[in-house]
């Protein structure tokens, strides 16, 4: 018998400040679903979540869950009023006596319950609210864009998690790494619609190009058809005293028709232009180093970037990476070696925070504001790339709208926000684009065209990213800073950094404090470049697996441990708080069967390595 299903949405319709943003929308969760919620920057993602999660009010529709069914969301912007610290907004909404739980996740998404709220960064708080889900452990979890502000161990540890876990899940993420790896459904919200396909986003995209082609080829016919009844109404009419007036009224619905149709969001018009050109030899650093009082940031460091390079830096967050970065650039000056700058350069710097963005400055005053933006005695225009241009056609451009252009950009979303500092960058000439998170809050879209604009940059790029499918697609060389003050420089992007460290390095699963690699009585498999991958043997992704299941192993059976000593702590939590220990007990079980599965996989994997290797 089908299950019912856990979520419904039925004829949302919701209009803020004039405009309609969902007109009857429909759509269902099943449960054990783990759904993509795609849809360009501004299409009512976020929004459809708040309506799932009840903190919006549609004008009409319902929402309805399957009954002693509960939803949490994830808050990007929470609100920590009232709480002293982090850890206490994390376990407001958990019964008394488990905050273990938090605990729990605490450790592989990197969150400091202790700090205090007041002193809190806008990523710690993301942390939080995201550690304040995964406790409470719904039976459908809404994420809004989980890896911002996460560096990749912690989103290799979430991404573990959220392949291991019994609820269903709604994923908005612009991590297409992530997404392919989660999925198994997309959502896809286009012009207030939502379709649904049952393949995850890896589908996704010759999915949205295929129906696109339909959308045009249908449009295209009928115009076809149009023209040809239009024809017939200015040409026929001489041929007879009577109009058909059915015909009329045919030609009359299908002008309607395409009035109707919302036509689709052009794509933003990035573009950049090199200016002069910098030397062959754009920074040479010489045995540079940094520390801060007892913390070494760098240990002694070399690195050459020559005109063209595109050299990407990753580690987690803490390491030094916009420390090294500063340091390569001038802005800082290292404690023991040189850093010599190539001539001609022209830097152009877009940093994670948005700290270049005035909250209270309009999108207008932000561009003409803007000295090297600036025309001389036309307040109404700014340079762009050496040609003036009026200020609001640049910022459609960026697909912002006229009535955007007086607003302050405190009211901009994330991905606005990137998009006008974009614009501010790309309309300068440069040689140099130091790019400090520049995925964070983007679409898929936007990604692409930028991914595509800087492959086309003919200047140098230093860029910082936890996007791996980005990094794959951008940088010529990763500089890794694996802590401890250690960098190194591998040829190519993410997967190859990953290739030359035999699978090992910043993605392994956190092991729990106290645990051996490996896992009780499991011993850590040996490290096998992929190149090196015999035939018959393991393929890279299955080595992949082979290498991080035993840190899997030991955090599952780390959370085993505190789950069995939180029912022991208690003999009578059976009588006196059923509803606590069924949760505990399930959670406990849900652990226990998912460690053997891992360690079935493992052993399953091990046997096929084993085999080729002595056959």
């Amino acid at each position: 018998m089908a299950q019912p299903p856990l979520l419904q949405v039925s004829g949302i319709s919701l209009t803020f400040g004039g405009e309609p943003v969902f007109d009857d929308l429909g759509l269902v969760v099943q449960p054990r679903d783990r759904v993509a919620l795609v849809g360009r920057n501004g299409s009512g993602k976020s929004t459809l979540m708040k309506v799932i999660a009840g903190l919006v009010e549609p004008d009409r529709g319902s929402v309805t869950t399957a009954p002693g069914q509960s939803v949490g969301y994830m808050e990007q912007e929470p609100s920590l009023a009232g709480f002293a610290t982090l850890g206490d907004f994390a376990a407001s909404g958990l019964p008394p006596g488990e905050a273990y739980r938090i605990d729990m996740v605490s450790e592989g998404l990197k969150f400091d319950p202790g700090i205090a709220t007041g002193a809190a960064s806008g990523g710690e708080r993301r942390r939080a609210a995201l550690a304040k889900l995964l406790a409470e452990d719904p039976d459908l979890m809404l994420l809004d864009e989980p890896t911002n502000h996460l560096d990749v161990q912690a989103i290799g540890w979430l991404e573990e998690r959220l392949k291991s876990t019994r609820a269903a899940f709604v994923l908005i993420s612009h991590d297409r790494a992530f997404l392919t790896a989660l999925t198994r459904a997309t959502l896809w919200i286009d012009r207030g619609a939502v379709r649904r396909q049952e393949q995850g986003f890896a589908a996704f995209e010759a999915w949205r190009d295929k129906t696109w082609a339909e959308e045009d080829e249908a449009r295209h016919k009928l115009n076809r058809k149009i023209k040809a009844e239009a024809r017939w109404a200015v040409e026929g009419i001489s041929a007879r005293r009577k109009r058909n007036q059915g015909r009329v009224r045919a030609l009359q619905a299908l002008r309607a028709e395409r009035a109707s149709q919302i036509s689709r969001a052009g794509t933003a018009d990035l573009a950049l232009a090199a200016g002069t050109k910098s030397g062959k030899r754009v920074i040479e650093a010489k045995c540079i180093s940094k520390r801060f009082d007892d913390r070494v940031i760098l240990a002694p460091f070399d690195l050459r970037v020559l005109r063209g390079d595109r050299i990407a830096f990753v580690g987690p967050n803490g390491a030094g990476k916009s420390t090294l970065l500063k340091m390569l650039t001038g802005e800082i000056a290292p404690d023991t070696g040189s850093v010599t700058l190539g001539s001609n350069l022209q830097v152009a710097v877009f940093d994670q925070n948005r700290a270049q963005l005035d909250p209270e400055a309009t999108l207008w005053d932000s561009l003409t504001g803007d000295p090297s933006m600036r025309v001389s005695g036309r307040a109404d225009q700014v340079m762009v790339r050496g040609t003036p241009k009026h200020v609001v056609g640049y910022l459609k451009d960026f697909l912002f709208d006229e009535r955007q252009a007086r607003a302050p950009v405190k009211s901009l979303s994330g991905g606005e926000k990137a998009r006008l500092l974009l614009a501010r960058i790309m309309a300068r000439d440069s040689n140099l684009l130091v790019l400090d998170e520049p995925t964070n809050d983007l679409d898929i879209e936007t990604l692409d065209l930028l991914q595509d604009v800087l492959g086309d940059y003919d200047g140098t790029v230093l860029l910082v990213s936890h996007d791996r499918d980005f990094l794959d697609r951008v940088a010529t060389a990763t500089v890794a800073m694996e802590g401890d003050g250690k960098a190194t420089v591998y040829p190519g992007g993410w997967s190859d950094y990953r290739a030359q460290r035999g699978g090992e390095g910043l993605f392994a699963t956190p092991e729990p404090a106290g645990k051996p690699q490996g896992g009780q009585g499991k011993p850590a498999p040996k490290t096998v470049a992929a190149s090196a991958t015999p035939h018959g043997g393991l393929s890279f992704t299955e080595r992949h697996r082979l290498e991080e299941l035993p840190g899997i192993i030991a955090r599952l059976e780390a959370e085993i441990a505190k789950l069995e000593d939180f029912l022991a702590a208690d003999p009578n939590m059976f009588t006196d708080a059923p509803v606590k220990f069924q949760k505990a007990t399930d959670a406990l079980v849900e652990r226990h069967d998912a460690l053997s599965d891992a360690e079935e996989e493992w052993m399953a994997l091990a046997e096929r390595d084993e085999a080729a290797k002595t056959g």
